[in-house]
């Protein structure tokens, strides 16, 4: 095999990592990794000094670096996490706003500050403080990224959901955390169509006590109805110089949630200082992202990567931000922006990946991509025929760098690595700092076998713990009762020759068959490679004393699942997996329910399929496409 893609020495020469790599002293990128996670507290103080992290570390660099949880990084440090973001002030974009085809909006790094500084004052003057809640119940908006900066200048908590959850889901994760102040949008625009959002807010609004104000944003011109309008609340403060006070490296930023398919979603803290430092290191040397870029992720105020978006204003980037469905425009409009705003990072999921090469979609054809220099995908697993569609199609000059972290850490355990090379099916390299390993059941470390994600030593941004867990039970449930003192993501993976790692779903999913555990992006990526099958879902079955697999596929509008198909999808995956991945049963379906964020719900299917409650459908999508799987009686025969 060779690599898909390497960069010329000139151009890997002039990475972040490269120059980081000399900094360090170090020739290689295992060489840097061994060093970076055999000397934690050195490479840490490196990351801060080469990103010129505005704040000051303290004495000590960790305290009880051996606990895992219990860690303290930088315990003496002290920053403001906006004040890092908002280094320009200049008249440069620092964000391009598109909607669909109907809205376009930019600011200037100025503007940016200027809208900043009347919202943190507006903040102040309704009482928000240090620790206190800030709920926002919108779009990717430009004044949703502003409304977290000034947010987190007062050290305050920004915690926030898209407007297209339900009232119930907004109340499971609000209501946990007690906002004092809600943000809503008069609506938002999706497949063309307009969404009102207000009506849904005032729904939720009755179910938090805690909300003393509801401010509405206007996004599509209608009369605030929900709260006072940001106009009236922004009206009596002028923009000025922000004091920036500068609160402990721990101190809480953002609450994440799980996806909360399981139950009520955990309300996962995360610090100002871990946040910062492990985004500039992954924006910086791992994504190469430079002063004068223009970031792009596709994403929404509900998903992990929205926040890892806007920390690209620390790394003097421009942000691109999109609101609406990454379909419109047959498809087109997100390539568009990549044209007229000389797009250089891509950010999306592997699921988009998959859907533009279904629809037969050339974007390497159709527009210049002249500024593109990285494709970023995550969400699920990139399979190799994803690779070799984004190098086919869209530009065979860029680094495909697949990611995998997740809202736990509210950053990536593996990434890429733009000085190196790109293998067909394989995320680059280990995270720097980050000592992943894959574990077998015994917790014995493994490289070439499949296994569990792990890591074997703290890092800054792990979470400060879970919102209500004052004695960190359930912090530690989650993540340390299967290996103590180690973390356990829950992912299922294989460590490479090339150091690289393939991951092949999540390890509560894994399918179980005669005792042989097969990741379900196995099953996945021989069955979408048919042009029929558009989407799948496998879950394993509990059947006579062991497990089956069942297949359901969603296929092209107007076809439907005849006994050819079956035998096609049966033989492709025997002839290129093992005949223990080959379903028992194969069954269609209209649609495939997913999470909020895209991510398909394999577990939620199982419980259906075994006549088990769904505990909270309100983390769903669509879940109405969970009656499909109800006592289907092909379920019930042999």
């Amino acid at each position: 095999m060779k690599p898909l893609w390497t960069p010329s020495p000139e151009r890997a020469a002039q990475t972040g990592m490269a120059r980081f790599m000399a900094r360090a002293g170090k020739k290689t990128y295992a060489e840097l990794h061994a060093w970076s996670v055999a000397e934690r507290e050195a490479f840490w103080n490196l990351v801060w000094d080469f990103c010129e992290v505005r704040g000051e570390k303290g004495g000590r660099t960790l305290a009880d670096g051996e606990r895992m949880p219990g860690a303290k990084w930088f315990p003496e440090g002290k920053l403001n996490f906006a004040e890092n973001l908002l280094r320009r002030r200049d008249d440069g974009d620092a964000i391009v706003f598109w909607s669909e085809e109907r809205i376009r909006r930019r600011l200037s790094h100025q503007q940016l500050h200027q809208l900043v500084s009347r919202l943190a004052q507006a903040l102040a003057d309704a009482g928000v403080g240090p620790g206190d809640r800030v709920a926002g119940y919108l779009p990717n908006l430009p004044e949703s990224t502003a409304a977290m900066l000034a947010s987190a200048s007062l050290g305050a908590i920004w915690s926030s959901c898209s407007p297209d959850f339900g009232v119930q889901g907004v109340i499971d994760r609000f209501g946990q955390i007690g906002p004092k102040l809600l943000l809503c949008a008069d609506g938002y625009l999706y497949g063309g169509k307009e969404f009102d959002s207000q009506e849904k807010a005032a729904e939720v609004l009755e179910s938090l006590p805690s909300v003393e104000e509801c401010v509405v944003i206007d996004n599509l011109g209608a009369p605030a109805k929900a709260g006072t309008s940001l106009y009236d609340f922004l009206e009596p403060f002028d923009p000025g110089e922000i004091a920036w006070p500068r609160f402990g490296f721990n101190h809480p930023l953002y609450i994440l949630y799980s996806s909360g398919t399981t139950g009520v979603p955990k309300c996962i803290v995360h610090g100002a200082g871990g946040t910062l430092l492990q985004h500039l290191k992954e924006h910086r040397l791992h994504s190469d992202v430079r002063a004068g870029d223009r970031l792009f992720y596709f994403t929404t105020l509900g998903w992990m990567m929205w926040n890892w978006l806007a920390s690209g204003l620390a790394s003097e980037a421009t942000l691109l931000l999109y609101d609406g469905s990454p379909f419109a425009g047959g498809g087109r409009l997100l390539f568009d922006f990549a044209d007229a705003e000389r797009m250089t990072h891509f950010g999306t999921s592997a699921k988009f990946i998959d859907a533009l090469a279904k629809a037969g979609l050339r974007p390497g054809q159709s527009h210049r991509l002249e500024s593109l220099r990285a494709v970023l995908s995550t969400g699920s697993p990139l399979v190799p025929e994803g690779f070799d569609y984004v190098y086919k199609e869209l530009k065979s000059d860029l680094c495909l760098s697949s990611i995998s972290g997740g809202t736990d850490i509210v950053s990536c355990f593996v990434l890429g690595n733009p000085a190196g090379p790109v293998w067909r099916g394989e995320i680059q390299a280990k995270g720097l700092g980050m000592d992943v390993q894959v574990f077998n059941e015994e917790g014995v470390s493994m490289e070439g076998q499949k296994g569990e994600l792990v890591c074997t030593k703290a890092f800054p941004s792990m979470p400060i713990g879970f919102w209500n867990d004052p004695d960190g039970a359930r912090y530690r449930a989650a993540y340390f009762e299967k290996y103590p003192n180690v973390w356990r993501h829950g992912d299922w993976c294989e460590i490479t020759p090339h150091g690289g790692i393939v991951i092949y779903g999540r390890s509560d999913a894994v399918l179980n068959p005669g005792g042989v555990r097969i990741g379900t992006a196995e099953i996945y990526r021989q069955v979408e490679s048919l042009e029929e099958v558009l989407e799948a879902l496998v879950i394993g079955q509990d059947w006579e004393g062991d497990v089956r697999v069942v297949l359901f596929v969603k296929l092209k509008e107007g076809l439907s699942l005849s006994e050819d198909l079956i035998s096609r999808l049966k033989r492709r995956i025997r002839e290129n997996t093992t005949p223990r991945h080959v379903p028992a049963k194969i069954l269609q379906v209209s649609d495939i329910p997913r999470t909020k964020s895209g991510k398909i719900v394999e577990l939620a299917v199982r419980d259906v399929v075994h006549g088990r409650a769904v505990k909270n459908l309100e983390a769903l999508a669509n879940p109405e496409a969970l009656e499909q799987f109800k006592d289907r009686k092909e379920l019930a025969d042999l």
